[in-house]
């Protein structure tokens, strides 16, 4: 009867993997089938460079420069806040982006501008630049 625990693999489907380098009764010690001298025989020699793949890796396009992991601060001009907001409201990343200044209300958000600010809000998780700071 054929079940799950008398499932069996073929004879001969399946080999060992060749152990090399486990003393001369294996067959295979000593030199552990690396020859006698030359660079293919030491160690920390790349695999690369044997398997002709170094110029392979050498052809492919490499992606340059560097992408920070950091999301960028999405920019707010303090014209656009003297515009959409009146007094004593409060401006956070979730106002400003149902108000469209801003594409996602998770990513950083910094308020520049040399512009004066003229209502007066409150700033809640809201980066800003030195020169509205000091209006504040």
């Amino acid at each position: 009867m054929l079940s799950l625990n008398t499932i069996k693999k073929a004879k001969g489907s399946s080999q060992k993997k060749k152990r090399v380098g486990r003393g001369n009764a294996s067959g295979h010690g000593t030199y552990s089938t690396r020859g006698l001298k030359g660079q293919k025989s030491r160690s920390g020699v790349s695999g690369l460079k044997r398997l002709g793949m170094k110029k392979q890796l050498l052809k492919i396009p490499k992606v340059r420069g560097f992408r920070s992991l950091q999301a960028k601060n999405q920019v707010v001009s303090v014209k656009a806040i003297n515009t959409n907001f009146k007094d004593n409201d409060i401006v956070n990343p979730v106002s400003l982006f149902e108000k469209k200044l801003i594409s996602s209300a998770t990513e950083p958000v910094k308020i520049l501008g040399k512009e004066k600010l003229i209502v007066k809000v409150k700033f809640e998780h809201i980066k800003m630049s030195e020169g509205l700071k000091s209006q504040l």
